[in-house]
């Protein structure tokens, strides 16, 4: 490596260590188990519930998830702070994701019904898809309902607008960080996100228009 890239690289370092969850993994790199600890306990829900709505099974998602720590723990010993590590761990996820699909093929499941939550209870990127939308019906869907129309226009994305979605809804990611995650331009996560905004739109937008005549 050529001293630019060695300075190159110091400085990218540089810029993530303010990071806490870097700050804990770099204590991990060190020996520090409960570094590592921590950042299991404040990644483990967030990631079964991107895999929960990536793979749509509980126990499906929970194994990837531990999946992810073990090569984040194997991993350990040569990690170097190159990009925020909410960042990093989820590019480990979506690419997990990515092989636990292409392996299994499309499983013809039946969708989950809408009495059924995932790990965190109500699937918080419900309410946000429908608010950000604009398509809040005037008067309240049955909960019930509400999830399983949701769900069920969610379920209909690709498979990287889905995860381009939950990534910036559910974890507040930028452009920049989702490209990063999914090893795409900043420009593509901005079309995938713009596409799967419409589809939902499509898909939700009859639903809505009945709103005012479903029962509270």
């Amino acid at each position: 490596m050529s001293i630019e890239q060695k300075t190159s690289q110091a400085h990218d370092e540089s810029g993530y260590l303010s990071d806490p969850d870097v700050q804990l993994m770099l204590r991990a790199k060190e020996g520090d188990d409960s570094a590592f600890t921590d950042l299991v306990r404040i990644y483990q829900d967030r990631l079964t519930n991107i895999f929960f709505h990536l793979v749509n099974g509980q126990e499906a998602a929970e194994d990837l998830a531990q999946e992810v720590f073990l090569r984040v723990y194997r991993a350990r010993r040569g990690y170097q702070p190159t990009a925020r590590f909410s960042t990093w761990i989820f590019r480990i996820a979506n690419n997990l994701a990515s092989n636990a699909r292409r392996s299994k093929g499309r499983r013809n499941e039946v969708n989950l019904v809408g009495s059924e939550s995932g790990p965190l209870g109500v699937r918080p990127h419900e309410q946000i898809v429908l608010e950000k939308s604009g398509l809040m019906p005037s008067r309240q869907l049955d909960k019930q309902e509400l999830q399983a129309i949701v769900q069920k226009a969610v379920d209909q994305l690709s498979d990287r607008q889905r995860m381009a979605v939950l990534l910036n809804k559910y974890e507040d990611m930028s452009y920049e960080d989702i490209s990063e995650a999914m090893e795409l331009t900043p420009k593509a996560v901005k079309s995938l996100l713009s596409r799967a905004r419409e589809n939902l739109r499509l898909a939700l937008t009859p639903y809505m228009q009945l709103g005012t005549e479903v029962k509270k």
